[in-house]
């Protein structure tokens, strides 16, 4: 593992929470990406740094994260 190949897994994480604009959980994009937990915590990692996403742990789902794209229009 390299910043590149992080890079990449952090555009495939992008380009999901970019193209549908919701709440995801780990395990759907993790699904959906077909990433290694290794690969897309690196990316979640990534893109967190960046201040591209955000986080949301709602009291009410144990264990839930919920990963939202941060999007500036303006």
């Amino acid at each position: 593992m390299n910043a590149q190949s992080i890079g990449e897994c952090a555009g495939i994480v992008w380009r999901l929470l970019y193209g549908d604009k919701r709440r995801w959980e780990y395990k759907e994009i993790k699904a959906v990406t077909g990433l290694s937990n290794r690969d897309l915590n690196a990316a979640i990692g990534w893109l967190a740094r960046e201040g591209k996403i955000q986080f949301i742990n709602l009291p009410d789902r144990e264990e839930a994260l919920y990963i939202e794209l941060n999007l500036y229009i303006g």
